[in-house]
């Protein structure tokens, strides 16, 4: 059974096996091997325990989806951080195992994702994503609007990421 909540500190192993392998997953033959073989669920896991303990901290707010208590998916969201001023939200991370790919489980994390950012008075948003990243078109999907490009440096390389919005995220739920 599906069960989809706020994330816990306890959370925090899970989340950063689906992180890391999730990365795996989509990044491998869009950046370098070095930076993919050397991702370390441990290392991840303590970023992870700091975010989720702190409320204060940027990367705090996290949706998890877990089946029979093992979760294969996580969205992380708040204050838009680079200080765009017409999307005031931001989606931080989104990743969901391969293998519960296409079963709704993005549409339902990127759902509870608006609640909490409206609940935080943000009825904007904007998301980043490697501009090859095959599953970026899942944005589209829900109604984001291709924004701008920007590159990013992961291991050495320069990545372009692009940026889809939606002024009024209350479209979202209803998709």
């Amino acid at each position: 059974m599906l069960v989809i909540r706020p994330a816990e500190v306890q959370d925090a192993d899970g989340i950063a096996h689906v992180h890391v392998t999730a990365w795996q997953e989509t990044y491998r033959g869009l950046m370098p091997d070095s930076v993919l073989d050397t991702l370390s669920i441990q290392r991840r896991a303590e970023q992870w325990k700091n975010s989720l303990a702190d409320p204060t901290d940027l990367y705090h707010a996290t949706i998890v989806a877990e089946v029979s208590e093992r979760i294969i998916g996580f969205i992380n969201y708040g204050r838009e951080r680079e200080g765009d001023v017409d999307y005031r939200g931001e989606i931080f991370a989104l990743y969901v195992l391969k293998d519960f790919h296409g079963r709704g489980l993005g549409r339902r994390l990127m759902q509870e994702a608006v609640t909490g950012l409206l609940a935080q008075k943000l009825a904007s948003m904007l998301v980043w994503v490697l501009a090859e990243n095959p599953t970026r078109h899942f944005y589209e999907h829900l109604g984001g609007v291709y924004l701008r490009e920007k590159s990013i440096q992961i291991g050495g390389s320069s990545l372009p990421e692009v940026a889809y919005g939606w002024r009024d995220i209350g479209s979202v739920a209803s998709k």
